[in-house]
């Protein structure tokens, strides 16, 4: 398919723009931003996904946020105004999220591992089962658009933007949800009112209980070294209200008129994203030296 020739332009540079944890290699860290990446992978052209990739590592994604009506994005190209970007992951209708909820209810794990934070594995599979996918598909499962002069679906700003979304999910699994239309409370509400009609008991059941020991039978290795925390499992998410702490103080006295929350929105976002590229360096550094 022929997209139209542009010129090869330098995109300006942008130094507090969000530059990818990853510079080399594959994006994203966790099993389902990686479904997220390989979706994408499979249904789009390589040639404007790697561009968008290089994008993505330059920092060129100015922001990116959800907003109602999906995700909102700014990319500086090569002109001095960044382009706006939207991407709208198709909500699937009530009737296509109860099949999904009666799936999930079936196994009493899937509510344990959500309510800790946890995508299960097995969770596409059955999204799958009830007829639908949680990742991508089809390209008209994506509606996407950029104020850049390319024809092109996706360009190279709507490309480093999905690169910069992976590392999004990477951080909050549940925004998968939320733009299929459903927040983590309203599935997990969901799956409690299936559950109750099955007995809370059979759900007490299929959690795992933690074994107490008495401490007289523990004085023998009672200094030695624990279990090793190679499976523990840790999720890194944003707070569901951001700069709550700010926000729950309510402006000083001495705030000027744009609002303090207001100006330091840029350096929390900062702070945000410098403190969870540390957080994942040190995983990746743990698992290359582990490998």
């Amino acid at each position: 398919m022929s997209y139209g020739y542009f010129k090869p332009s330098k995109p300006k540079a942008s130094p507090d723009g969000i530059k990818a944890r990853s510079q080399r290699g594959n994006f994203a860290s966790n099993w389902w931003a990686q479904r997220w990446i390989a979706a994408l992978e499979r249904l789009m052209d390589s040639g404007r996904l790697s561009r968008g990739r290089s994008y993505a590592r330059k920092g060129q994604v100015l922001d990116i946020d959800e907003v109602k009506s999906g995700i909102a994005a700014r990319v500086q190209g090569s002109r001095p105004t960044p382009y706006k970007i939207s991407i709208q992951l198709a909500a699937l209708s009530d009737a296509q999220w109860d099949k999904v909820i009666d799936a999930l209810a079936e196994q009493a794990i899937f509510t344990a591992q959500l309510l800790a934070g946890e995508m299960p594995q097995e969770i596409e599979q059955t999204f799958q089962a009830a007829g639908v996918s949680l990742f991508p598909s089809t390209q008209k499962d994506l509606k996407t658009d950029c104020s850049c002069p390319d024809p092109a679906n996706p360009c190279k700003h709507i490309a480093a933007t999905y690169y910069i979304l992976g590392e999004r999910f990477d951080e909050d699994p549940f925004l998968l949800f939320r733009l299929r239309g459903r927040s983590q409370e309203q599935v997990l509400q969901a799956l409690r009112q299936r559950r109750a009609g099955k007995g809370e008991m059979e759900e007490a059941e299929a959690e795992e209980s933690e074994t107490i020991i008495p401490l007289e039978d523990c004085l023998g290795n009672f200094w030695g070294l624990g279990a090793p925390l190679e499976e523990f499992s840790l999720s890194i998410r944003p707070p569901a209200l951001e700069m709550p702490l700010l926000k729950r103080l309510g402006e000083p006295s001495f705030a000027p008129d744009a609002g303090l929350a207001a100006l330091l929105k840029n350096a929390y976002q900062a702070f945000s994203q410098q403190a969870i590229q540390v957080a994942y360096q040190e995983k990746n550094k743990e698992s290359a030296d582990g490998s």
